[in-house]
């Protein structure tokens, strides 16, 4: 196993060890407001100070790390649920209507970044964690799609896909029973740096304001409050700037060492 792969995992496991605890656990109540304790820096009391509502900050990145995780977790679960079968479909269909259709579909999500179509949600329906979720998720339904097409074209010309061919098989069985187990691999590096990407997506939509809405804790929203308060109280966005740059390069290196642990071509080579 790895360097990589263990240093992504431990620094990804402490973030989700802080979500997860967070839950029942927390030094301080993170709406509570003490104002006479604002911009504390770091001390006994509160181990990472206070903002400028005394607000304690550890605590407000355990739950942000809570946010964080939820809304990258479930808007790449959107991703993989609809753009696997996608992909699929369309590698199945190759060069038919269907196939097209697919893939110009995918262009044009593609032509509209996560931000622009989280705009164009919070127009209709408002700002808020669940219009968040779907904006990411929809951005990355033509990011599964295109690389699960890519890898199962490479597969239908081989020997076992034609043997199950010849023994009757239809493409949707093929698909599930001897295509999809053949590229899980691919899909499950993707699977972390698609959620390394939603992490840096939420931050950046709850700091324009598009994300997670007060009083729940978000680290873009963190960010975005700290901006006008940096030359005197640095710590107030270094700390949620360096939780947002931990868990990205935790789940960053975990993917990389996924990616040589289960690709036996690199396996072998690094031997």
């Amino acid at each position: 196993m790895s360097r990589n792969l263990l240093l992504g995992a431990l620094l990804s496991s402490l973030v989700v060890l802080a979500a997860l605890v967070s839950f029942i656990w927390t030094p301080f109540d993170h709406t509570a407001m003490d104002i006479p304790s604002k911009l504390q820096r770091p001390n006994v009391i509160h181990w990472l100070g206070t903002d400028h509502f005394g607000r304690d900050i550890f605590s407000m990145i355990m739950v942000g790390a809570r946010t964080s995780i939820a809304v990258a977790l479930v808007a790449v679960g959107i991703g993989m649920g609809l753009g696997i079968p996608l992909g699929l479909t369309a590698a199945a269909k190759k060069g038919s209507w269907l196939d097209e259709l697919i893939m110009r579909a995918n262009d044009l999500v593609f032509a509209f970044p996560s931000l622009v179509i989280a705009i164009l949600i919070t127009a209709i329906f408002g700002a808020g964690a669940i219009n968040a979720i779907i904006a990411i998720g929809i951005f990355n339904i033509p990011v599964f799609a295109r690389i699960t097409r890519g890898a199962a074209l490479s597969l239908w010309e081989r020997e076992f896909i034609l043997a199950a061919r010849v023994a009757g098989k239809g493409a949707a069985r093929i698909s599930a029973e001897h295509i999809l187990p053949n590229v899980a691999n691919l899909l499950i590096v993707q699977g972390t740096i698609q959620f390394s990407l939603g992490i840096l997506a939420e931050a950046g939509l709850s700091y324009v304001g598009l994300g997670a809405q007060p009083p729940t804790p978000s680290w873009g929203r963190m960010l975005a409050d700290a901006q006008t308060m940096v030359s005197f109280a640095p710590h107030l966005a270094l700390i949620p700037g360096t939780a947002i740059v931990v868990t990205v390069l935790g789940l960053n290196l975990m993917g990389d060492g996924l990616r040589d642990w289960l690709d036996p071509k690199l396996r072998v080579s690094r031997q």
